[in-house]
């Protein structure tokens, strides 16, 4: 089942990423870079890391994206044209949707069986211990990495304000 799992989300994630780079407006690419980032979750999860796959969710998918929503908003000062969408979003939307809801679905019933019978004890345990390896690398050695991600974020959010910025 993990198998299948890794299959239909990897080719989920690689098809995004071919969307992306094949869109011509912006806010497509970004809503095609926010399903390669929830697939990159489903197989963190499928691989045992929680946290992360989490941390994926809200940091990546969230926050992230719309800041770069919101700085492609502000760069595009043009009048955007309204289209009917794209023709294989229609051809492979539905089927791949309703694959995947299928899986999905399988993959709980089938783990809510097993879900009474399993050593929760052990596995809440490792867990935490997990979450308390990821913080302490995260908040000791990585420190300076990440801060200085948040002021480059930050920097570009500042850099995209000021050149959308209307002369007077």
């Amino acid at each position: 089942m993990q198998l299948a799992l890794f299959l239909i989300f990897g080719g989920l994630a690689i098809a995004g990423a071919i969307n992306l780079l094949l869109q011509k407006h912006p806010i497509n690419s970004a809503l095609s870079l926010v399903v390669v980032m929830m697939s990159l979750a489903v197989l963190y999860w499928s691989l045992g890391a929680e946290f992360l796959a989490a941390a994926q969710v809200i940091v990546y998918s969230g926050a992230i994206m719309v800041l770069f929503v919101f700085v492609i908003m502000l760069l595009n000062a043009g009048e955007e044209e309204h289209t009917h969408g794209s023709r294989a979003a229609y051809i492979a939307g539905f089927p791949g949707a309703a694959a995947i809801f299928c899986v999905l679905s399988f993959v709980f019933l089938t783990e809510s069986k097993h879900l009474g019978s399993a050593n929760l004890g052990g596995q809440l345990s490792q867990a935490s211990n997990n979450i308390a390896e990821i913080s302490s690398v995260l908040f000791t050695k990585l420190l300076l990495p990440f801060e200085v991600t948040s002021i480059l974020i930050l920097v570009a959010i500042l850099g995209a304000v000021v050149l959308a910025r209307k002369e007077q």
